[in-house]
């Protein structure tokens, strides 16, 4: 005889669970469908995010070729002032000798006076504070004494400058060791995104360099636009004669070079000496508008005026780019343009 008896419910605790867990299951499924597609960036992201490394290294380059610029120019302050001092002691030393020779000779006739004795025994400061013994020494060992007194703060003061400028050294040092570190964690932040790509995606992104450095190099069209002087079209000709050498931040040339380091090393073949760094060269000569740009000139970049190039003529730049690239034509609209500056 069938029964009858109902079949029983499940609890409401168990449907719960039950309830929950499928839920998850389809929210972590669902996840997953959603995340698969963003695991490995595609070259183009890569290379966006690459570039974007190489410009925070070449701004931290132009940080770290400051630091270095500057201690550099406090070595060889230090270096006079400690030349200065040893000069200057020298010149103490002869003055106290001939004291001490005038001394030794009043002394060998018993006719030393008390004042040389207590110039032989204290300071010439102490000495010259007491008006009523002036009369004493005769003119010469005044002026002798003067001298020595002269000297001694002139000395005091020298050693002074050079203390300070040595904790600025120390300071210094430390902030280009910062710098360094700066551009080489962007680096290599940078290696490690073109790690992740496969070797066909890599290649691509070579070609891609190579043909860019090709065509700048081989089919620009300058224009005749004409140089602002003879020492702006001396700059630009011996810049391009660099064009194919890598960019290598910190490098002055000539095996190798960063945007500033191109710029002020093609001056200097001009006979033109510029400051280090693309901020400081954008301060150094007259402000142009893009309107106003003649060969040679140099081009400042960006908010920060961290890169600088040539103008090369019909709005093309003569520049070290970046890191993984070479010194090489390209647009002048490939960059936020600031100003130019006529030298």
């Amino acid at each position: 005889m069938a029964s009858h008896r109902r079949p029983k419910q499940p609890s409401r605790a168990r449907v719960t669970v039950l309830t929950t867990a499928a839920a998850a299951a389809v929210a972590i499924s669902s996840q997953a469908a959603n995340a698969a597609p963003s695991e490995k960036p595609s070259k183009d992201e890569v290379k966006a995010k690459v570039d974007k490394l190489y410009e925070e290294a070449e701004q931290a380059t132009e940080k770290y070729n400051g630091a270095k610029e500057k201690q550099e120019k406090l070595q060889k302050e230090i270096s006079t002032i400690q030349d200065n001092v040893a000069r200057g002691q020298e010149e103490l030393n002869e003055l106290r000798d001939s004291m001490g020779l005038a001394a030794a000779a009043q002394y060998r006739t018993g006719s030393i006076d008390s004042s040389v004795q207590l110039f032989l025994s204290s300071d010439p400061d102490d000495y010259l504070d007491k008006a009523s013994t002036m009369d004493q020494l005769s003119a010469q060992q005044v002026d002798s004494l003067k001298k020595i007194q002269g000297k001694q703060r002139e000395l005091s003061q020298q050693r002074a400058e050079a203390s300070d400028k040595l904790k600025d050294l120390a300071s210094t040092r430390t902030e280009l060791g910062k710098k360094k570190k700066q551009v080489q964690a962007k680096l290599a932040e940078a290696q490690k995104l073109l790690n992740t790509l496969t070797a066909a995606e890599k290649a691509a992104l070579a070609a891609e360099e190579q043909r860019a450095s090709r065509s700048a190099a081989d089919r620009v069209d300058l224009g005749n636009v004409g140089s602002a002087s003879g020492r702006a079209q001396a700059a630009f000709q011996a810049a391009q004669t660099q064009i194919g050498k890598p960019y290598v931040y910190g490098a002055t040339g000539t095996a190798s070079y960063d945007c500033s380091g191109l710029t002020s090393w093609a001056y200097a073949q001009a006979g033109v000496s510029i400051p280090r760094t693309s901020q400081a060269q954008a301060s150094y000569g007259r402000h142009l508008s893009m309107g106003e740009l003649k060969v040679g000139d140099l081009v400042i970049f960006y908010d920060d005026l961290h890169h600088v190039g040539l103008y090369a003529g019909n709005g093309q730049v003569l520049h070290a780019p970046r890191s993984g690239t070479v010194v090489r034509y390209e647009s002048i609209n490939n960059m936020p343009f600031m100003f130019g500056v006529r030298i």
